[in-house]
């Protein structure tokens, strides 16, 4: 985390932070991305819950057209890292019970 901490990026997680509802984000999103990078992050956020329900690489990239790379990549986060996607997958999680 520390590698990623700075005034900046101090600033955009208070950003993130302010906004209310689900509107705001939308509208945030739309002007800080581009509507590739939103679909990235939503499609990485995807893989994750793939990988936590056990589905193999080959049947995530068929599902969702997604690199061996990224997914590679987003289950070294889920292994490793520091825990957010488990944190917000699991609250997601939740809120659909």
């Amino acid at each position: 985390m520390n590698r990623l901490r700075n005034e900046q990026t101090d600033r955009l997680v208070r950003a993130f932070l302010s906004l209310e509802n689900e509107e705001e984000w939308y509208d945030f999103l739309e002007d800080l991305c581009t509507i590739r990078e939103i679909q990235d992050l939503a499609q990485r956020l995807q893989v994750a819950g793939m990988l936590r329900g056990k589905v193999t690489y080959n049947e995530i990239t068929q599902a969702t057209g997604v690199s061996t790379a990224t997914i590679s990549r987003v289950n070294r986060a889920l292994s490793y890292g520091s825990g957010g996607y488990n944190m917000v997958l699991t609250r997601l999680e939740e809120d659909d019970a």
